[in-house]
């Protein structure tokens, strides 16, 4: 068994080795070798194609993504402001609600405020 193992690794190791051999890889300092006339007349017309393909894409204006989550009459400098405002008020409401109490029960069981020079007996 060990024997047929090892021939099994050394044979995928010369696979590789002999894949290496091909002279379709162009090695390092090595000069690619001249073109027919046929293939270089081929690759001129594949580049007229791809110059013509991009000349028929149509022009198309700035892309915005978030278009369609704003309006485009509106300024910039005006949802700065509405921003601004709306932070102002939220700011306020929570201001609001966090000083009263929710409920009733809630009211009786919060702490009175005590004015200086008096003491709490809890």
């Amino acid at each position: 068994m060990r024997v047929f193992c090892a021939a099994l690794i050394i044979a995928s190791i010369a696979g590789a080795a002999y894949a290496q051999e091909d002279d379709h890889v162009p090695r390092y300092g090595e000069k690619p070798k001249e073109k027919s006339q046929m293939e270089i007349n081929a690759d001129k017309a594949a580049a007229r194609a791809y110059q013509n393909s991009l000349k028929n894409i149509p022009d198309q204006g700035p892309v915005d993504p978030w278009g369609n989550a704003r309006s485009t009459d509106a300024p910039k400098t005006a949802a700065k402001t509405a921003a601004k405002t709306a932070a102002k008020t939220a700011a306020k409401t929570a201001a609001k609600t966090a000083a009263k109490p929710a409920t009733k029960s809630a009211a009786k069981a919060a702490p009175k405020a005590i004015k200086t020079g008096e003491t709490s007996n809890q």
